[in-house]
């Protein structure tokens, strides 16, 4: 069984993670040799998990981080490319690798929600008079650590959506 220490709350990358999170977006997004200098990436990722883990609006970010503009930029893009998805690739390994993964015991859940904001996951919520809504199913290890998570329609079949979740997570052992 698996220590419950509480871990602190991260609210920044630390500074053993940052260099593997850089080789992973100096591949995606080499700098380039003429032009504007490129902003720093690093205060740029710091600032998304800052808006993530406060919940803030986005042109509430500190200063700190940046223009605002350019750090939701940067999410969209990221978004778009698939960045999030390598990086927590990376850091499940790493937590497998000092076994801190129990792939033993999962738990999948699931939620819907609406989706006033558009965007292409999102499909008529059948227990909603049919307004646009959207759902998320995620599949956590023993001490609760997020192994898979897929959005989806919320007219999409959840076991459809449990079947995508479970395929979607790379790293389970066959």
């Amino acid at each position: 069984m698996t220590s419950s220490k509480a871990l602190p709350t991260i609210w920044e990358v630390p500074d053993t993670l940052w260099p593997q999170f850089e080789a992973i977006l100096a591949k995606r997004y080499p700098p380039a040799r003429t032009g504007r200098p490129r902003t720093d990436l690093r205060r740029v990722l710091d600032g998304v998990i800052f808006r993530l883990r406060s919940g803030c609006q986005w042109n509430h970010l500190p200063k700190e981080f940046g223009d605002d503009s350019t750090v939701h930029r940067w999410f969209q893009r990221w978004v778009d490319d698939g960045v999030f998805e390598a990086l927590w690739a990376l850091l499940l390994s790493g937590c497998e690798a000092l076994g801190a993964v129990d792939w033993r015991w999962q738990s999948a859940d699931g939620l819907m929600n609406k989706s006033r904001f558009g965007g292409d996951k999102r499909g008529a919520n059948p227990t909603d008079r049919a307004k646009p809504g959207t759902k998320k199913s995620l599949i956590v290890e023993r001490s609760g650590g997020p192994l898979g998570v897929v959005i989806a329609g919320a007219n999409v079949h959840d076991v459809k959506l449990l079947e995508a979740t479970i395929k979607g997570d790379r790293r389970r052992p066959a």
